[in-house]
């Protein structure tokens, strides 16, 4: 994960001089999909598809593509496991993620998007004993997402989702916020603070405190972005020490 991470890094220092073409910086081509790991009002348009790499913990990989089906319909599927990279025996998820979202409400000078959808994919290491992801799955997901002009963009996220993961007796609604501030044409800073109110159970994996994530993204090139993530800073999960690293890597293109 370390090399993982120092590569991302020389990524983000290698390219700084392009013109950005993905979906991070003022000059960003495309629509971001996602805060850290809660859904945006982004989709991508007609015809457009995206190919999804998420790097976790433990040599895990999330592989994922989504497709545009409309100009306001994305579909997307999702599958991954741990021990990927390394000399493990590879442990797959037990399921595929499946994932829609449709825009009804494109935002306006004054409105913002609105979007909902249903996505069963998780993040990070698949926990059999508690049938579900180490961050639980958004489920049926309305969410809400606005942009303003400030030194570049500035976007806000408000959002409620209901997930499906629910074996560890959460069930509960849950709510979730972000923000992304552009930095210059190719690069974005991201805050995002997943309440986490379903993951508060005795048996659930979170200790009540919600999950506060930061992340960087970088255009690198025609429809390529690559994200460094520093998630749960206040330790809602007791083996946290400092932030759970991760990093992602985007591609979206034109069929």
């Amino acid at each position: 994960m370390k090399k993982i991470i120092l590569i991302s890094f020389l990524f983000l220092i290698s390219f700084h001089n392009l013109y950005a073409q993905g979906s991070a910086g003022s000059s960003g081509d495309f629509e971001p999909r996602f805060i850290v790991d809660m859904p945006t009002a982004g989709i991508i348009g007609h015809l457009q598809y995206s190919a999804d790499v998420d790097f976790y913990q433990n040599g895990g990989a999330l592989f994922g593509v989504s497709f545009g089906l409309l100009n306001t319909f994305n579909v997307g599927l999702s599958y991954g496991g741990t021990h990927l990279i390394g000399s493990s025996k590879p442990e797959w998820n037990k399921f595929p993620g499946m994932s829609i979202k449709a825009r009804p409400f494109d935002e306006t000078q004054i409105l913002p998007a609105i979007a909902l959808g249903f996505d069963s994919q998780g993040k990070e290491v698949y926990l059999d004993s508690l049938d579900r992801y180490t961050i639980k799955s958004p489920g049926i997901f309305l969410v809400f997402s606005k942009n303003f002009s400030a030194a570049g963009f500035l976007s806000i996220h408000s959002g409620i989702n209901y997930s499906l993961e629910r074996a560890d007796g959460d069930k509960d609604l849950n709510l979730f916020f972000g923000a992304e501030k552009t930095l210059g044409t190719f690069l974005s800073i991201i805050a995002e603070y997943n309440l986490a109110i379903n993951d508060s159970d005795p048996k659930a994996l979170g200790k009540g405190n919600g999950y506060l994530n930061l992340a960087a993204r970088a255009s690198i090139g025609s429809g390529f972005t690559i994200g460094v993530n520093f998630k749960d800073f206040i330790k809602n999960q007791q083996n946290i020490n400092i932030a759970n690293r991760t990093v992602s890597i985007e591609y979206i293109g034109r069929l």
